[in-house]
């Protein structure tokens, strides 16, 4: 996890604070100490780190805790805020020319990451709708122009090439290409040098001239701790920076290079890399990586994260099963599934809830695998058996665990877990909710069957005392439970069918078209 040793810390600092109804000089001094130590153990920067700690004493002696905050949220406030203006305080977003095409230049050292993060940008830009260009500027490195073509392939984005001739003259020609190919970004994608090899260091002011780019950006291992802040204040002196990509930060526990290249070179971290997998660039927001910090999650990232994957006509075909009042199936619990899988790994998902710092054991031990395994126990069942999971008995079950390679118990609990998902997706679908007081309404969502639990044990009365012999109250009974039904508003997933000894197919609520399973 990312920052994952400060995170601990600042968690036990802010543990200790707790009780505490003003914020005194020596609590400050206390937690400033701790802090201070935390910042230091998190590699960054030692100078950073003096004036941090400087700027939240100087906000929390003495502050008077609110009649809603305690003494340990009334510093975690502070720290919130200070740590996001340390690392930039808003999102840093690309300079995008409005003459196209704009050009990005990537230069960094060798094994920073760059090709990988040309890539990487270029697959952001193209979601973007944009028309990105990769330029193949490598021209030492063996096989760094093939491994861009085989990158550029893989994100569909075309690659300019000139074998190893003149870094330079690729460059400038790079231009005139995307010119008549209508391609209104160029990403190029230099080779890696040592900031102290003059030479080199000459050859990327050279191609800075020639193409005049609208971003420079340098590409840092965040794994390297502080000699990524000592590369970007040279690259910096020798280049004049945009801005910085930041790779492997998921590699790294501490995290220090994160909170000290914005203080020390001025150059704002723009991106940020997650693993070697070709996915977009997350774009780095200093108020969110802060939140993460402090163990206050990120679901602004996972709200944008679920909005970008989230089929929107799978969502209209659910919405439809909720008007026309069917029953939840394995076939919409596969849907869901494979919907959240879009928004990639569980594990990174959780962890960006909220008070996940406190479940990280749990997190870590999770088995990302479990997923598949439920997936192909899904699609070892029959349509029939996915529409009609009561008619999976002993039989059925061995059958679908042979098939999905499992054991029978696995299905088992399969099978458990979906009748209490079903039974959860009723309850949404009536407006009630268990424990909610008064039999309270889920906001809009129409009430089903009563207003209060007095109404709801009366109903549960006529129905097991059936339907009366006498023929007007019995007419009586049949207009009542019409009139129940069609005030059932917003039903999620229809009414499962009762259970019985013998399942009576015919009376089940099976999606439209089904009945072709039943002949």
């Amino acid at each position: 996890m990312i920052f994952e040793n400060l995170s601990d810390r600042l968690q036990g600092i802010f543990k200790k604070l707790r009780g505490h109804g003003k914020l005194t000089e020596d609590d400050v001094n206390d937690a400033m100490r701790e802090v201070r130590m935390a910042l230091l153990e998190a590699d960054v920067n030692f100078k950073v780190v003096k004036d941090f700690v400087k700027r939240v004493k100087e906000r929390a002696v003495g502050q008077e805790v609110l009649d809603t905050l305690t003494a340990a949220q009334a510093v975690i406030k502070i720290v919130d805020e200070e740590l996001t203006a340390l690392m930039g305080g808003t999102e840093s977003r690309l300079n995008i020319s409005p003459n196209p095409p704009t050009v990005i230049m990537l230069v960094g050292l060798q094994g920073s990451g760059k090709t990988t993060s040309a890539g990487k940008l270029a697959l952001m830009l193209k979601k973007q709708g944009k028309r990105p260009l990769l330029v193949a500027d490598d021209i030492y490195r063996p096989a760094a122009i093939k491994q861009l073509e085989v990158i550029g392939e893989k994100v569909e984005v075309p690659v300019f090439s000139q074998g190893q001739e003149d870094a330079v003259a690729i460059a400038r020609a790079a231009i005139g290409h995307s010119a008549s190919h209508a391609n209104d970004v160029v990403i190029i994608d230099t080779a890696g040098r040592l900031q102290i090899d003059e030479t080199l260091m000459q050859e990327l002011r050279d191609i800075k001239a020639a193409v005049k780019p609208h971003e420079i950006l340098l590409v840092v291992d965040a794994m390297t701790g502080q000699e990524a802040v000592n590369v970007a204040q040279s690259f910096d002196e020798s280049l004049g920076l945009d801005g910085v990509i930041m790779t492997k930060l998921d590699g790294d526990a501490r995290g220090g290079a994160a909170l000290s290249i914005k203080a020390v070179t001025g150059c704002p971290v723009k991106f940020v890399g997650m693993g070697e997998k070709l996915e977009p660039l997350e774009v780095f927001h200093p108020d969110r990586m802060a939140s993460r910090i402090l163990d206050m999650g990120d679901v602004l990232t996972l709200i944008e994260q679920a909005e970008a994957t989230w089929d929107k006509a799978e969502a209209d075909r659910m919405a439809k099963k909720f008007i026309d009042q069917e029953d939840f199936t394995f076939d919409d619990f596969l849907a869901q599934m494979q919907q959240i899988r879009k928004l990639g790994s569980m594990k990174k998902l959780l962890m960006m809830m909220p008070g996940a710092a406190q479940m990280r054991q749990q997190l870590e031990s999770f088995d990302e695998r479990e997923i598949d395994r439920v997936e192909a126990i899904v699609r070892s069942m029959t349509p029939h058996e996915r529409v009609a999971p009561k008619i999976i008995n002993g039989s059925r079950r061995a059958r679908i665990a042979k098939g999905s390679g499992v054991t029978v118990s696995e299905v088992n609990q399969l099978m458990e877990r979906f009748a209490q998902a079903q039974k959860m997706m009723k309850k949404l679908a009536t407006g009630k909710m268990s424990g909610m007081p008064g039999g309270m309404q889920m906001p809009g969502m129409a009430a089903a069957g009563g207003s209060n639990r007095k109404k709801n044990k009366k109903n549960n009365n006529k129905k097991k005392a059936g339907r009366s012999g006498n023929p007007m109250k019995r007419k009586q009974q049949e207009a009542e439970a019409l009139a129940a039904q069609k005030a059932r508003q917003g039903a999620a997933f229809g009414q499962q069918a009762q259970q019985q000894e013998d399942l009576d197919l015919s009376k089940m609520n099976l999606p439209k078209g089904f009945e072709k399973f039943l002949q």
